[in-house]
């Protein structure tokens, strides 16, 4: 099993939390994994992509010229990694901000993660709705391995956001049955 996974968003949307919560759990996991995490010089606002490759074997290149799965947040980043998506590959986006005229040729969910994550009380943990849908669709790790790590993640000052992140995961797990 190898998964090639490209994350995208604006700056500030969690695109890294969220790529490196799916890294921390792969490798608690026993799997390899490499990952390129790159933003734009604005850094908020600008664009954030994470890149990750999670295998059963050795892995010997972080590149990624094809990707099994695509998580976009917005329109920009959709544009920009569209054709990166192998044909048949995954598509999982933020429809609350990404308008689809007609749908490729891959296995799109449309995950209206804004909304709910604004229905929570902070549209901040729309990232987390996107990665509860994903866990949902690919199954790769359980509920408890990511709650895992974002225990980890959200300790000291930022322990109060876990319940919050919590609800997120769990609505977003929720959106694709």
């Amino acid at each position: 099993m190898t998964e090639k996974i490209i994350l995208s968003g604006f700056g500030g949307q969690g695109m890294m939390l969220l790529g490196k919560l799916l890294a921390q759990a792969a490798m608690t996991d026993g799997k390899y994994v490499t990952y390129f995490p790159s933003y734009g010089t604005e850094v908020r606002g600008g664009t954030a992509v994470y890149y990750l490759i999670i295998s059963n074997e050795e892995i010997f290149s972080p590149l990624i010229e094809e990707a099994d799965t695509l998580i976009v947040m917005n329109q920009p980043s959709y544009q920009k990694y569209k054709d990166m998506l192998k044909p048949g590959g995954l598509l999982v986006l933020n429809s609350s901000m990404i308008k689809l005229s007609n749908l490729p040729d891959v296995k799109t969910y449309q995950v209206p993660a804004t909304e709910i994550a604004s229905k929570l009380g902070n549209v901040l943990v729309s990232n987390i709705v996107m990665l509860g849908a994903y866990l949902a669709i690919r199954k790769l790790f359980s509920v408890n391995q990511i709650l895992d790590q974002l225990s980890v993640i959200l300790k000291g000052k930022k322990e109060n956001l876990f319940a919050i992140n919590k609800q997120a995961l769990e609505s977003g797990m929720h959106v694709t049955k």
